[in-house]
């Protein structure tokens, strides 16, 4: 069993391989490792290029079509035997130099996990800072997770953690969040960043809003783990009590026959009474999501070739 276990997701990165495994021999040189690719559905060159360079070290896990990332990473998890593991990208935008002194770091602290911060982000300002920097705000906010950059992949992990990660769908952004409920620490460190030369990025300013829905989760996961989620929402059951009792009011001092259009104790108790509504069907939500979340943990996210 090696001590370090490097597992790069790949897609469509045929012209990126070569030096990166250059690199990754390089930074590596006299450790205990092994990489493993993950060739997530690519149609070019890609996993061609990855063939040329296997060996007792490298090694080459191809994924039936695409899944994405998240299922990628868990694939390469399961197939790792590293007591340590680290995430890499596979587009030459993170740096494998950094992996050693990550690793060091990592056992020095004792810590679960450490996460790369790309201090010096060389990605453009509209499409890729600014909605990278809405979504990390969102998320330290919702989870209380303290970390600068919950985007940066270069991440190492005792093996324990990460086998506890059961990523699916793409719940790959949140990994910090997802370690954390297992009780780990988190440490961050400043990592170097490169631009992307080859290849074209699979990111882009759709994901910032499809992070709110995917947080949603995350959030309940977080508050609900810890404590069963009750059936109905104690604010909604305030709700609909509060907006019953301005009901019955209203209606006790209302003559037969009167208007209540304009009625502004009675359209207060019908704005409780719907809040109340909506705040237990969110709750019910919330408990079928983590539910839902539980079961799909429990499967194989994908296929192999």
């Amino acid at each position: 069993m090696p001590e370090l276990s490097v597992v790069i997701t790949v897609l469509n990165e045929e012209e990126n391989m070569q030096p990166l495994v250059q690199q990754l021999k390089k930074a590596l040189e006299g450790m205990d490792y092994e990489v493993l690719f993950v060739n997530d559905g690519s149609t070019d060159g890609t996993p061609d290029e990855i063939r040329k360079h296997t060996n007792d070290r490298i090694r080459l896990l191809e994924l039936d079509k695409n899944y994405g990332q998240s299922a990628a990473m868990r694939a390469g998890i399961e197939h790792s035997s590293g007591a340590y593991i680290a995430f890499l990208d596979g587009d030459l935008q993170n740096d494998p130099a950094d992996i050693p002194r990550l690793l060091q770091q990592l056992k020095t602290e004792q810590a679960g996990m450490i996460a790369g911060n790309r201090k010096n982000r060389k990605d453009g300002l509209w499409l890729r800072k600014i909605p990278s920097g809405i979504a990390n705000g969102l998320i330290r906010m919702l989870t209380g997770v303290q970390l600068k950059d919950y985007g940066c992949t270069l991440r190492v992990f005792q093996r324990p953690y990460a086998e506890g990660l059961r990523l699916y769908g793409k719940l790959h952004r949140f990994i910090p969040v997802l370690t954390a409920l297992q009780g780990a620490s988190i440490i961050q460190t400043d990592v170097q960043h490169h631009p992307r030369i080859h290849g074209k990025s699979k990111y882009g300013l759709g994901r910032t809003f499809t992070v709110l829905k995917d947080l949603l989760l995350i959030t309940a996961l977080q508050r609900f783990k810890k404590r069963p989620i009750s059936g109905i929402s104690p604010f909604g059951l305030i709700c609909l009590v509060s907006g019953l009792i301005a009901l019955l009011i209203h209606q006790w001092n209302t003559k037969p026959g009167a208007s209540t259009g304009n009625d502004i104790l009675y359209i207060a108790a019908l704005t409780l009474l719907i809040a109340g509504v909506l705040m237990c069907l969110l709750r019910f939500y919330l408990r079928l999501a983590v539910i839902r979340h539980d079961v799909q943990a429990a499967k194989r996210p994908y296929g192999l070739k």
